[in-house]
């Protein structure tokens, strides 16, 4: 059964005419998400500190935005880089920014949101480019930003999932940025978008295969790409030696069975690999804690496993 908040939420988004991401310019789809985040995200909560900075990357720059927790003491954190969601095209640091002030808190660790460059003026791979220099930036800069280097975590959402799985791969192959832990919260893992599930949720709950194909569009410039690993890790053919993995994923969502394949697949590559699917909800709920009470079931246990990752580590 659908949740009740989530068909709510699905009817109050069709009264009110809402259009639909596709329909959009990268621009206008951007700004409408961002001014939009405040009808279904709780008041961000309060954390010790928050700074704003900038990550060397081989396209330039990259903005990212530290996060640490209340009560955090004055030894070394923890550390979570977060990519964001948003299909490769939308999204931001402010876009997610109640979510990693929450992961911050509840994991008592701090977070690195990074705000990497996204299509259509920066096609794959410059997202993955850009996550990747900008987490050995945080590896780098660890102890002037008080972080424990040896503690670094890398999570992300949607297709901020789909660049924290491919980063772990990237990370382990290249040998020189160790990762305790990735936080997969309904990672899109398969470009070619050929689930059952695409079918069975592609229409009627808020991402739909319209919306997909406009994001992948935006992104993926030949069609060869969608088998490369590095925008489909499912596809990547060893998967062995990667850091444990939570995978969460959401019933009526279009990308819940790519996730889903690609937790069996961590598993049955030898990896620790924990799996949860929230099966009344949508695609995008962890961030909607205002009028979805399971996120906050979510993000409490992204927050513990956190925490229990770091603890081993």
């Amino acid at each position: 059964m659908l949740h009740p908040q989530a068909r709510a939420l699905l009817d109050f988004i069709e009264a009110r005419g809402i259009p639909p991401t596709h329909t959009l310019s990268p621009a206008d789809a951007r700004a409408y998400y961002r001014e939009r985040r405040t009808a279904t995200q709780p008041l961000p909560a309060e954390v010790a500190e928050v700074r704003d900075l900038a990550a060397d990357g081989p396209h330039g720059t990259i903005a990212v935005r530290l996060y640490k927790p209340l009560g955090a003491g004055s030894g070394p954190l923890p550390v979570l880089v977060y990519y964001h969601g948003g299909g490769w095209v939308i999204g931001d640091l402010d876009t997610h920014d109640v979510l990693c002030r929450e992961l911050a808190n509840g994991a008592g660790c701090a977070v690195v949101a990074v705000d990497y460059r996204m299509g259509p003026e920066h096609r794959f791979p410059t997202a993955v480019d850009d996550v990747l220099a900008a987490t050995r930036w945080v590896r780098r800069e660890a102890a002037a930003l008080g972080l424990d280097a040896s503690r670094l975590a890398v999570g992300g959402d949607s297709a901020g999932g789909n660049l924290a799985a491919v980063a772990s791969i990237a990370a382990r192959d290249a040998g020189d940025l160790p990762i305790v832990f990735q936080l997969l919260i309904y990672p899109a893992t398969d470009m070619r978008r050929g689930h059952p599930s695409h079918q069975a949720n592609g229409q009627g709950y808020l991402l739909t295969r319209d919306t997909m194909t406009y994001f992948h569009d935006h992104y993926i410039t030949d069609a060869k790409h969608d088998l490369d690993w590095r925008a489909s890790p499912l596809l990547h053919t060893d998967l062995a030696g990667l850091p444990p993995a939570l995978v969460l994923t959401a019933g009526y969502d279009p990308l819940r069975d790519e996730g889903a394949a690609y937790a069996e697949a961590l598993t049955a590559a030898g990896n620790r690999a924990n799996y949860v699917c929230f099966e009344r909800q949508i695609h995008g709920f962890i961030t909607m804690g205002k009028v979805l009470d399971e996120a906050h079931t979510a993000v409490a246990l992204c927050a513990a496993e956190l925490r229990r990752a770091f603890a081993s580590a």
